[in-house]
């Protein structure tokens, strides 16, 4: 992730005297450093130097506000400074809790003499990936492309530093770089800009690149999805998996909670004890881990190594909400209560640490605390000894597995701390009398880490990923019961309608912070939140959730779809936008076409209006290549596709929402492991087969179907239960196509 390139074809090699296939830079490669966790560098209170980005509400543009860099943010302002001065423009992109990216800032922002060249030649701008994903994944696209055409493997990575024209197209390309290196190669491509000839031939050369970046994919009449896609993708991720550690591939070794959770959908309908041990597996080794949080709960990003030990110690909201989800399918699965354990302890965490007093979720926490990694999270064995009795330490120690030395120190940091320990279980068998002897510990070891100095709080508000968070509060409360979560859900949901919605107008905004939201309209926004209110009505069963969802989804496909080609754009588009992407991924989030597809299928069942499903179709062919693939790239949209070629249970409880019965048989529907299923009530703009149902003689009932077929109903959890657990049929939308084209693949007899 930390290399640099300058877009290499053959015209732009030439141009910049390379051969055509050179891997060379004009500064060299930049160093390689140990992936590390993020963290905010601690500045003083009063410093000579303030630009523009004061102004700004985005916590990572404020930690740049008092660079001696002149920076701007992104707008109109800079692109017509830099056309004006004609000066390329210098984009810096990156978020409040990156390691890297404070790094890079401590070593070369913070510097005089590398913002006298940058002040100097260029025009720089700021921008927070997290606020506007849709300018980011622009410019992550122009990197791995450009990597991919040099013979590059890495992907990319924050920061992502980004030289372009003032028209925003981009020509150079790295993430982290140390002061000296950036320095010349800000020297070199001034060099490249003041030569008129080169930057002419550049330019046009940018033209066509970008040209090619923006062109959308086409619609394929002939896409075939099919369940040989899914066996293929399951068979994929499946022989990744680490047998030793748990997991899904190598260190540096992420959660990444859609792929579990794909190989816990088909494997649990299989009965396939293989599959399902993989992904119980890694939730116990992710729990033990010092990923995981020991004492305050909350997972952070990802684990640098194989065995989930030294994390990357910033704690994401995204992240957290995913895992809620993994966690409950582990615990319905597997009945182990350990794993609704972790989920208890992560709301925990939730309500304790990022909850705004309004009901607005936070977006993360960093990983330093008085400049320095892992500081709050990390003990010295010396340090326990002081604060335990002897009794206790022996218990910490061997349970928590503390050396001498300890496990981790930051390779980044010029001066690291020495002999840190993270905690993780080295040794759970604990008798009756260490159980006690570890609760007493740890609640002096929390009274301790009370005192210290917090890791910096992200204190912005995203839609998008409250949206994640909502949909995961949601389900625990009507996995575990817990009322406390229904009132978090409903506080955050509240909280949504009346900063983010404009009911007027159908609009939902995507950033607030200290009282102001942004004007940005980013699929993001609509697509997570589509799926936490979804969740939020089937655990509920109140119309205004759906209503919502209906209100959402609409407003999605008039702003977003894409109805010459399927799928959606990332954002609206407009002057600050070169090109309109699609984002196809699921990587650390899913991508929000993968969740709205997902959610458009349930929304068909739930309302029958056929432009969900159309909708969510065509989407689905876009990306069949995608599907075609492999499952490693899209595992949420394969679960879609699943969705898809099923008929889902849908589940209808006739009795009213906050009626104790209705609840009774809501419990019971979410307590049994069944992704192929939908939840709706009888009232409200639900299908009107729906409507038609109501409560028998003895109060509200469960009315089971699937295609043209319903179970008797009933009241009874168990009777409910047996009724959810068989595999769901063929689509009958599928069937329905068969019969027009036989060629279609049939279903395998294991499904």
């Amino acid at each position: 992730m930390r290399t640099t390139i300058l877009l290499n074809s053959c015209l732009l090699a030439a141009l910049f005297n390379w051969g055509c296939g050179q891997s060379g830079t004009p500064v060299g490669p930049a160093p390689i450093i140990p992936k590390s966790s993020p963290g905010k560098i601690v500045k003083p209170n009063s410093t000579p130097h303030t630009n523009r980005l004061v102004k700004e509400k985005s916590p990572y543009l404020l930690q740049h506000a008092h660079n001696p860099v002149d920076w701007f943010p992104w707008g109109e302002e800079a692109f017509a400074k830099a056309k004006k001065e004609d000066k390329p423009i210098f984009l810096s992109i990156g978020y409040s809790t990156c390691h890297w990216c404070h790094v890079m800032e401590r070593e070369s922002f913070e510097d005089e003499e590398v913002a006298k060249v940058l002040n100097k030649h260029f025009v720089s701008i700021k921008l927070d990936r997290e606020e506007r994903p849709d300018v980011d994944k622009i410019y992550m696209n122009f990197l791995q492309v450009s990597n991919r055409m040099r013979g590059i493997r890495e992907g990319g990575g924050w920061p992502l530093n980004i030289i372009m024209f003032p028209d925003r197209r981009a020509f150079n390309g790295f993430t982290y770089m140390r002061k000296n290196d950036l320095i010349k190669h800000f020297l070199y491509v001034n060099n490249v800009w003041q030569d008129e000839g080169k930057r002419k031939s550049l330019h046009a050369g940018i033209i066509e690149f970008f040209d090619h970046l923006g062109t959308q994919r086409k619609a394929d009449p002939n896409a075939k999805l099919n369940y040989g896609q899914i066996t293929n993708g399951l068979a994929e991720i499946k022989a990744t998996y680490d047998p030793r550690f748990g997991g899904f591939g190598n260190a540096p070794k992420f959660p990444r909670p859609s792929e579990p959770a794909f190989v816990l959908w088909q494997s649990a309908r299989a009965d396939d004890a293989d599959g399902i041990r993989m992904v119980t597996h890694t939730c116990e080794q992710m729990a033990a881990g010092g990923m995981y949080d020991q004492l305050g709960g909350g997972f952070a990003r990802y684990s640098v190594d194989e065995k989930w030990l030294v994390p990357h110690f910033e704690k994401m909201l995204y992240d957290n909400a995913q895992l809620i989800h993994l966690y409950l399918d582990a615990y319905l699965v597997s009945g182990d209560e350990q794993h609704a354990a972790v989920v208890r302890d992560i709301l925990r965490y939730l309500a304790r640490d990022m909850t705004h007093e309004s009901g607005g979720w936070f977006s993360a926490e960093d990983a330093d605390s008085e400049g320095q990694e892992g500081k709050f999270y990390c003990w010295t064995e010396a340090e326990l000894e002081k604060i335990l009795n002897a009794e206790e330490a022996a218990v910490i120690t061997r349970h928590y597995g503390i050396t001498e030395h300890g496990n981790f120190e930051d390779h980044s940091h010029p001066e690291p701390l020495k002999n840190l320990n993270v905690l993780s279980i080295v040794d759970p068998k604990l008798s009756d009398a260490d159980k006690a002897l570890l609760a007493s510990a740890r609640k002096k070891m929390d009274a301790v880490r009370d005192k210290r100095i917090r890791p910096h709080l992200d204190d912005k508000i995203l839609s998008s990923w409250n949206g994640l968070m909502l949909g995961a509060v949601a389900r625990a409360y009507a996995v575990l019961g817990d009322a406390a979560y229904l009132k978090m859900a409903e506080a955050n949901n509240t909280f949504i309608l009346k900063t983010f919605w404009d009911a007027k107008t159908k609009t939902m905004y995507h950033r607030w912070r200290d009282g102001e939201r942004d004007s940005v309209q980013l699929l993001d926004a609509y697509a997570f939140q589509l799926d936490g209110t979804l969740h939020l009505y089937e655990a509920t069963l109140k119309p205004e959730h759906l209503s919502q969802a209906i209100a959402l989804a609409d407003r999605m496909i008039e702003l977003f779809y894409d109805e010459k080609n399927g799928g959606f754009f990332q954002a609206m588009g407009g002057e600050d936008l070169i090109v309109r992407v699609k984002e196809d991924y699921d990587g650390a989030m899913p991508s929000a076409n993968s969740v709205a597809t997902l959610a458009f299928l349930k929304l068909h069942k739930m309302t029958e209006n056929k432009v969900y499903r159309d909708k969510a179709e065509a989407t689905l062919k876009l990306f069949a290549l995608n599907l075609d693939r492999g499952a490693r790239g899209v595992p949420y949209l394969m679960m879609a596709l699943d969705f898809y070629l099923h008929e889902p249970y849908r589940v209808v409880v006739a009795g009213a929402p906050g009626d104790a019965a209705t609840q009774k048989i809501l419990r019971a529907v979410h307590g049994q492991y069944q992704p192929n299923r939908i939840v709706l009530g009888n009232t409200g703009p639900v299908e009107e087969f729906a409507k038609g149902l109501k409560p028998g003689k003895d109060g509200p009932e469960a009315f089971i179907c699937s295609g043209r077929e319903c179970k008797q109903p009933t009241h009874v959890m168990a009777e409910i239960q047996k009724y959810l657990q068989p595999a769901p049929p063929t689509s009958i939308d599928l069937l329905a196509e068969q019969e027009k084209a036989p060629e279609t693949p049939e279903k395998p007899e294991s499904d």
